[in-house]
């Protein structure tokens, strides 16, 4: 799927230097903006969790010239602490970051909230999804100097009940308020924090949600521009959030989703379309 995207090339991120996490494979949202900030000019590092990632992750990361490749547990303080003092190491500052990690038990993306959440699903799902993120702003915000800029990925079942997202939901609303806070308190060192709301597209995550089918195809029949969520406009919006084009943009979730997070009732002839 990546290959037949074309992006954009240029020199907005030329001289930048930046660390992807959460890439999972070439239809990973990450990759893709991994792969539009590469073709802008930047440097990127990347991190993988695993041995089992690491095989999908370090043949991408080399197609674009990765300076750094590196093994990050974010559950895991010594593994975090290791992977942001390799990019020290090799780098001595930082320009940006994209958080793109989330997980929660598979039991806990189907059926009822209230009835599949357990108390370990819940801590885990919100240590994974919402403080991984906290965590790596605050280690990167000490490597960058004003100018620097973060960017998370979220989706609209944080503000919306959306069948089968459940307790996700609940951590990506904690991400956004994450993301808030975060951009305030980095905001008076000239660090940007944002987030991007993606639509649905076909990624590793998207297909651990059971109702993954029905998802993809109300929403395009409901956006308003009745079409599929375009990765293509995922990563020219975490382009311009992450570059100079986003100056005195910070605190802000970002809709890329064909327009559906405006939709309160869908028109009758287009659910039958």
């Amino acid at each position: 799927m990546s290959e037949e995207i074309a992006f954009p090339k240029g020199e907005l991120m030329k001289g930048k230097r930046g660390l992807i996490m959460g890439v999972a494979n070439k239809n990973s949202i990450a990759w893709h903006i991994a792969r539009q900030l590469h073709a802008q000019g930047a440097t990127l590092a990347f991190t993988y969790a695993n041995e089992a990632l690491e095989r999908r992750v370090r043949p991408l990361a080399q197609s674009v010239d990765a300076a750094l490749i590196i093994e990050c547990d974010v559950l895991d303080d010594a593994s975090m602490e290791a992977a942001f003092a390799a990019v020290k190491d090799a780098w001595g500052e930082l320009d940006f970051l994209v958080h793109a990690i989330a997980f929660t038990d598979k039991t806990a993306l189907e059926g009822s909230f209230v009835e599949n959440t357990t108390r370990q699903i819940f801590r885990d799902t919100m240590d994974v999804s919402a403080f991984s993120f906290v965590d790596a702003a605050n280690r990167a915000s000490h490597l960058m100097k004003p100018g620097g800029a973060m960017v998370t990925l979220t989706y609209l079942g944080s503000e919306r009940t959306i069948p089968n997202y459940n307790v996700m939901g609940v951590a990506k609303a904690a991400l956004e308020a994450s993301m808030r806070y975060l951009a305030r308190d980095l905001g008076p060192k000239g660090i940007r924090v944002n987030a991007i709301s993606a639509g649905p597209i076909r990624t590793l995550a998207a297909a651990g949600i059971s109702s993954g089918r029905h998802m993809f195809s109300f929403n395009r029949k409901a956006s308003p521009l009745r079409d599929d969520t375009d990765p293509k406009g995922i990563a020219g919006a975490a382009l311009y959030l992450l570059s100079d084009l986003g100056a005195s943009c910070t605190g802000e979730t970002h809709h890329v989703d064909a327009g559906f997070h405006i939709v309160g009732m869908p028109e009758e002839a287009a659910l039958k379309e």
